[in-house]
C-alpha cells in the first residue's frame, strides 16, 4: 500500500459525500459478536452465519480490528472470500493497532481474547499500519468505508482534546488520502457519543458516521443535532447497536444490557413501556427497533449485530415484518420517540 503525502486537515471532496455509500444495503451484518464479544463463537459457525447473511440479501458487513483483536476481520475476510467482491461492502475502523500481548489471555471490553492487545495510535504511521493489516486479515484490497474508531472523551476524557487534535491533524487527512488512492471509498467516524460528531463535523469533509446506540428506538435525545447537521452536511449515517446493547432485542421482554453494562431499574422500567405498547399493538418491539432508524433520512442503512444463522434470520425477519401505524402512534403518544421521526 503506498503511503499518502500529506495534506491540510479540512480536506474538500470532489463529490458529494453521500454518492460513496451507494450499494450499502439497508441492514448491515454488525461483525463484533463474531469477534466473540462476551461469548465465544466458533470459526464454522462464525463462518455460516456471514455466509447465511449474504444468501439472504445482506450485501454491507461492518468490522473492526478492535473486534477481538483481529479476529472479526480474519473471519469475515475468510468467509467473503469466495464470493465476489463487488457483490459485498465492507467498513472496517482504525486508531487502534494490534499486537502480541505475551501470550496472556485478556478479556477486555466484553471481548475474549487470547495472546493479542489492542493499543490507540491515531498517527498518520499507526493508521496506515492498521489499515495495511486490515487489507490482509480481510483478504481485500480495498475498504468500501473507513471509520476513525472510538475518538471522544466518552473514551479519552481529560486525553480528549490531543486525541481531537491528532485526529484532525494526522488521522483523518492520512484517511482523506486512502480515499483519494481509492483504497477506500468513504470515510468518517465510528463512534458512540455525539459531541465529538459536532466537533469534527465542520472541519473535515466526512462521507460517514457510523453512529451507535445514539439513534435508536429506544433514545434519540443524544443524537438530534448531530442527524441535523448530517441531512445539511450530506453525510450519510450508519445507525449501529439498534437493539441498545441487547435491551430491545428479546422477543417478549427487555435484555438485561444497556451501552455494554448492566441496565438500571430505571432503564428496565422504560424499556418495559415499549413491550407493553408494541404487545397491545401486536408488534414485535425487535421489529420496531430495526426499521425505526431507516425512517431518517440520514440513515443509509442500520448495523445489527449477529452471531449466528438464527440472529441473523431474526434481523432479516424482523426488517421484513409489518409494524402497524397504530404502534408508532401509541408510542409517539407515550412520549417515546422524543419528536423523532418514525416510519
Amino acid at each position: 500500500m503506498a503511503k499518502p503525502t500529506a495534506n491540510d486537515a479540512r480536506h474538500e471532496s470532489a463529490r458529494p459525500p453521500r454518492s460513496r455509500l451507494a450499494g450499502i444495503s439497508r441492514l448491515a451484518f454488525g461483525g463484533a459478536p463474531i469477534g466473540n464479544l462476551y461469548q465465544s463463537v466458533g470459526d464454522d459457525a462464525a463462518s455460516t452465519a456471514i455466509q447465511q447473511a449474504w444468501r439472504q440479501g445482506i450485501r454491507h458487513f461492518d468490522t473492526a480490528p478492535y473486534y477481538g483483536y483481529g479476529l472479526s476481520e480474519s473471519r469475515l475476510g475468510s468467509a467473503l472470500a469466495a464470493l465476489p467482491r463487488d457483490s459485498y461492502t465492507l467498513s472496517t475502523k482504525t486508531g487502534r493497532l494490534i499486537e502480541p500481548a505475551n501470550g496472556r489471555i485478556d478479556h477486555a471490553d466484553g471481548f475474549v481474547v487470547d495472546g493479542r492487545q489492542a493499543v490507540f495510535d491515531y498517527s498518520r504511521d499507526g493508521i496506515l499500519r492498521s489499515v495495511e493489516a486490515s487489507l490482509r486479515r480481510l483478504r481485500t484490497e480495498h475498504i468500501d468505508v473507513l471509520l476513525l474508531h472510538d475518538i471522544g472523551a466518552l473514551t479519552h476524557g481529560a486525553d480528549h482534546p490531543r486525541i481531537l487534535r491528532q485526529a484532525l491533524d494526522e488521522a483523518l487527512p492520512a484517511m482523506a488520502d486512502l480515499r483519494s488512492q481509492g483504497i477506500c471509498a468513504a470515510i468518517g467516524l465510528g463512534v458512540n457519543e455525539e459531541e465529538v460528531c459536532l466537533q469534527v463535523m465542520p472541519l473535515f469533509d466526512l462521507d460517514v458516521i457510523m453512529l451507535a446506540g445514539r439513534y435508536t428506538l429506544f433514545e434519540q435525545h443524544d443524537s438530534q443535532r448531530v442527524m441535523a447537521q448530517a441531512i445539511e452536511r450530506g453525510i450519510a449515517i450508519l445507525a449501529a447497536g439498534p437493539y441498545n446493547s441487547g435491551l430491545l432485542s428479546g422477543a417478549d421482554r427487555p435484555g438485561a444490557t444497556y451501552n455494554y453494562a448492566p441496565a438500571d431499574p430505571a432503564t428496565q422500567a422504560r424499556a418495559q413501556r415499549f413491550y407493553d405498547i408494541c404487545a397491545q399493538c401486536n408488534t414485535d418491539v425487535g421489529a420496531a427497533a430495526i426499521q425505526f432508524p431507516l425512517a431518517h433520512p440520514a440513515v443509509a442503512s442500520v448495523v445489527c449485530g449477529m452471531r449466528s444463522t438464527e440472529e441473523v434470520s431474526s434481523a432479516v425477519s424482523r426488517l421484513e415484518a409489518q409494524v402497524p401505524a397504530q404502534a408508532w402512534a401509541r408510542l409517539r403518544e407515550a412520549g417515546l420517540l422524543d419528536g423523532a421521526m418514525s416510519p
